[in-house]
């Protein structure tokens, strides 16, 4: 251990594993070390007896729930966009020739009180039950505009400069309803809350224009794909690719700490009465508790059940967004679930999540709305976690820290946060042109 690297990565959640991955494609020369005996961190993947033993203790589940060893729970479940930012990671690495991806059956959204499918263009805009006859008219001139607008086609402009207009603005050309933009801004284009409406117009026509390409890419239902098993098998892709290009993995590697020099800059790290030097420390919030601020709670609700989510078509794999003005909130709740068909649980068994940005201690209160949603379940846990932001200065220290992950079902904002830790540690910008077709999906649900 006694060596020198250019990068020492603290912990093997998803972030730290894409990071050191993408560092040891770079060439540099990376030393990956976790206190813990097993890949993931905070993002791993449990099986039924892990999961009761981490929220119920000791009893053992009960055996009508199935083999333990079937089950694939990931703590932090997040689909992944078909044509996103992460899926290009993957193939840009070439993680993708490690993992299968399956697509997910469905994209839906609570609207007064029901679940409905997300329409993503102008002909789903016409059909839609979410929207009156005239609305969908509407809705679906906005599609058609969001759909033909091209950065270097002026005509497809009708005149406006996105860049300078807000999404508001955009959006009052059309003429939508509270509840037409409501589903538009958090389930199509993904946004936390709608302080997006007073950015610049251009962000959320790309993530419309995102979303339609991903849902046409497998025409699955849905514009995710979910790895089959799970994403437990994520960090272990990457720490895969990371050994191929020469870096070194050091699990179980208890009381790692960042060894500092006389003007507070990262050397090292020791463990075990070694010191391993090093120029720059990756690390998620628990590695360095005090360079980081709790920035708030994620409330979450685990659930296994022998159903799909009522109102989703009998989808074996669906993501329902329950915008936070839809339930009187200020963050959205987010419904994830996923079945045996991505072999995450015995046949016949689903996993939900019911995740929300927590507002109050009462988890089970909160969650509420989330989980009457999803008919009778088998069995729940409940969890309420801390998130952390960094608060160090990197230029000062040469520590990158990881966020904690959001109570987001997909991906989205968690590559946003490694890409922008890879342009600090690197100083330059990830190139991300590739192939999409090189991630393939078994298509449609059976």
């Amino acid at each position: 251990m006694d060596e020198e690297y250019d990068v020492i990565v603290l912990g093997t959640g998803l972030k730290e594993c894409i990071l050191s991955g993408l560092l040891s494609v770079d060439g540099l020369k990376v030393l990956h070390m976790d206190r813990n005996d097993y890949y993931g961190g905070e993002s791993t993947s449990l099986n039924l007896k892990q999961l009761w033993k981490r929220f119920k203790g000791e009893e053992d589940p009960s055996e009508s729930l199935g083999a333990s060893k079937e089950y694939n729970v990931d703590m932090i479940p997040k689909f992944m966009m078909a044509n996103g930012v992460f899926v290009r990671v993957l193939i840009h690495t070439d993680v993708t020739k490690y993992l299968n991806f399956k697509a997910v059956g469905g994209s839906f959204v609570y609207n007064k009180g029901k679940i409905y499918k997300v329409p993503s263009n102008d002909v789903e805009a016409l059909k839609s039950p979410l929207m009156g006859l005239f609305e969908k008219r509407r809705a679906r001139k906005f599609f058609i505009y969001v759909q033909d607008y091209e950065d270097n086609d002026p005509k497809s402009h009708e005149g406006l400069d996105l860049n300078k207009i807000t999404a508001r603005d955009l959006i009052s050309k059309y003429g939508l309803e509270d509840n037409t933009i409501d589903f538009i801004g958090h389930a199509l284009a993904l946004y936390f809350d709608d302080s997006y409406l007073d950015q610049p117009a251009m962000e959320i026509v790309k993530r419309m224009k995102l979303y339609a390409e991903s849902l046409a890419r497998f025409e699955s239902g849905s514009p995710y794909i979910y790895p089959m098993y799970g994403l437990g098998e994520l960090p272990q892709g990457f720490a895969r690719l990371s050994a191929v290009y020469g870096g070194t993995y050091m699990l179980n590697k208890p009381d790692c700490k960042v060894v500092f020099d006389d003007d507070g800059k990262a050397i090292g790290v020791a463990s075990e009465g070694e010191t391993a030097k090093c120029k720059k420390v990756v690390c998620d919030a628990s590695y360095l508790p005090d360079k980081v601020k709790k920035v708030g709670r994620v409330a979450r609700a685990i659930c296994i059940m022998s159903h799909p989510i009522p109102d989703t078509n009998d989808s074996h794999s669906a993501q329902v967004i329950l915008p936070q003005k839809q339930l009187g909130r200020k963050s959205d709740m987010y419904l994830f679930c996923c079945s045996y068909t991505h072999n995450v649980a015995p046949k016949g068994k689903y996993i939900a999540f019911v995740t929300t940005e927590a507002e109050t201690d009462q988890a089970e209160v909160e969650l509420k709305p989330g989980i009457d949603l999803l008919g009778p379940v088998d069995e729940i846990f409940f969890d309420i976690y801390d998130r952390y932001e960094p608060t160090n200065d990197h230029t000062a220290d040469n520590c990158f820290i990881s966020a904690s992950y959001d109570p987001s079902t997909h991906f989205e904002s968690t590559v946003t946060d490694v890409i922008e830790m890879y342009k600090k540690i690197t100083g330059k910008e990830l190139d991300l042109s590739v192939d999409l077709s090189a991630a393939s999906a078994a298509a449609a649900e059976e």
